[in-house]
């Protein structure tokens, strides 16, 4: 992946999904991978992906609707254009985002991290989060060494001062308190 490659990547901040049609005026339903769901809202205008090309689409409303949230977009007249997004991603430029507080951090910006435990054995690479509750967790997948058995994948809670010792987003590692067997 070249550098430019690599930008452009980091420019978009992934948000959610087309995933249906709403009405016969043009609205969308939407998965929305913001907490509370309804917070994808707040932003616009979305960029969806669409044919290989990322369109800028402003959002001119939008609710929260049962247990998802349904939207109208510019250009989106009637059920036939809306239906033509169906199944494309919905991001949002990087600036478009608050500055994280000291601490915390944007899901989109730990995953592909590298994780290495205390002793300094690399688990292997945040490939996606999860929301439990109780705490976030990280889904870690990487070789399995000692078995030779190819791909682990180890479930980690994200909780700071316990197993989490260390987050470094520009050198592109977390270090925690894991076993490597676990």
């Amino acid at each position: 992946m070249s550098t430019g490659d690599l930008e452009q990547l980091e420019q978009w901040v992934p948000v959610g999904k087309v995933n249906g049609l709403f009405g016969v005026k043009g609205w969308i339903k939407v998965f929305s991978d913001t907490q509370p769901r309804e917070n994808i809202l707040t932003y616009s205008p979305w960029f969806l992906k669409r044919n290989g090309e990322w369109q800028e689409f402003k959002l001119l409303t939008g609710k929260a609707h049962g247990k998802g949230v349904i939207a109208h977009l510019s250009g989106c007249t009637d059920r036939d254009v809306a239906a033509e997004l169906i199944g494309s991603e919905i991001a949002i430029k990087r600036e478009q985002l608050p500055k994280p507080s000291p601490g915390e951090y944007y899901w989109s910006d730990l995953k592909g991290l590298k994780v290495i435990n205390l002793e300094g054995i690399e688990l292997g690479h945040i490939d996606s989060m999860l929301e439990t509750g109780a705490n976030d967790v990280m889904v870690v997948t990487g070789e399995d060494d000692k078995a030779k058995k190819g791909k682990r994948e180890r479930l980690i809670p994200f909780v700071t001062e316990d197993t989490v010792h260390e987050v470094n987003i520009e050198q592109g590692y977390i270090t925690v308190d894991w076993d490597e067997d676990f």
